[in-house]
């Protein structure tokens, strides 16, 4: 194993850490200091101002101009529709359901990949599939019981699933223009597109949060989401992605989990209980199944 490949290991499993510690912080602002989509707005506005501002001290990059609509693909699916499907969803649901159904990731992607890169789903990879979508679909109808502010854990449940669906595009998308240019030419082009998305949905609920009134605690919580979870984790996977193939970054989305079922325990955020314990049961077993012996057309 090469050192650009362990280092591009090394930077999946940091994402995927700060991704599972997300899902506590981000839910503890959701909506006493900013609603959802504001908070959208300040993540792609504070990405975009950071890559290009750091974009000065490299060098320019010309795009093609047969590129700019995988660009403008790429900012809506992994900007936009991700984000925004993910920060209502938990603003509904809770930390745990969050992180149990995105681990779906790696199952879109397969299905996905059948319909774009006609890869052949076989048997097993089938009922994985449907396993997986059970245990999802287990979550979303009976995990009706109400807990302080998740009040329409259904519904938030459902747009994990958007979230999950959505991300697995950009990352089917995102990945030629990787081997095209630089990190932060991608990801300042990239923001620069998901703030335009983004401005007209998100501008009413961030124009209302009372800004000067936030005390310490909310400024390192929403400073933490945009510059770690956002600047961070996106820059990380793109670096990750330029040795990685979309899929075995996808595995590492197993890691969230764990991180963010013991800091939402830790914290007292959340709880385990039986029905979810058997749905992501249900999951990480339809994931498995779906995964593996997966062959070298997978490696795209």
């Amino acid at each position: 194993m090469n050192k650009h490949r362990i280092f591009a290991l090394i930077a999946a499993t940091t994402a995927s850490t700060i991704y599972g510690i997300n899902h506590t912080i981000a839910k503890g602002l959701m909506p006493e200091v900013i609603n959802p989509f504001g908070f959208i707005l300040l993540r792609v506005m504070g990405a975009a101002v950071f890559f290009w501002a750091i974009s000065l001290f490299f060098p320019s990059e010309k795009i093609d101009r047969k590129d700019w609509l995988r660009f403008i693909g790429c900012a809506f699916f992994g900007m936009a529709l991700n984000m925004l499907a993910f920060f209502k969803g938990l603003s509904l649901s809770t930390p745990i359901n969050s992180s149990v159904i995105i681990t779906l990731s790696p199952v879109l992607l397969l299905v996905l990949s059948a319909f774009i890169l006609k890869e052949k789903i076989t048997l097993i990879k089938s009922f994985g599939i449907f396993l997986g979508l059970a245990g999802a679909l287990v979550l979303i109808l009976f995990g009706l019981k109400e807990q302080p502010n998740a009040p329409n854990i259904p519904m938030g449940n459902f747009l994990f699933i958007i979230n999950a669906t959505a991300y697995s595009i950009y990352l089917i998308l995102v990945k030629p223009l990787t081997k095209k240019y630089s990190s932060i030419t991608l990801m300042k082009f990239l923001f620069l597109f998901a703030l335009l998305i983004n401005l007209p949905i998100g501008i009413t609920e961030f124009s209302a949060v009372e800004w000067t009134r936030l005390g310490f605690d909310e400024v390192w919580k929403l400073g933490f989401v945009v510059l770690c979870t956002t600047v961070m984790t996106y820059l990380l996977n793109i670096y990750a992605l330029k040795q990685l193939s979309p899929t075995t970054l996808g595995a590492f989305i197993y890691l969230q989990p764990v991180i963010a079922v013991l800091f939402a325990i830790l914290v007292g955020a959340d709880s385990l209980s039986p029905l979810r314990i058997g749905a992501a049961a249900m999951i990480f077993i339809g994931v498995y199944l779906s995964t593996i012996k997966r062959s070298k057309k997978a490696a795209f």
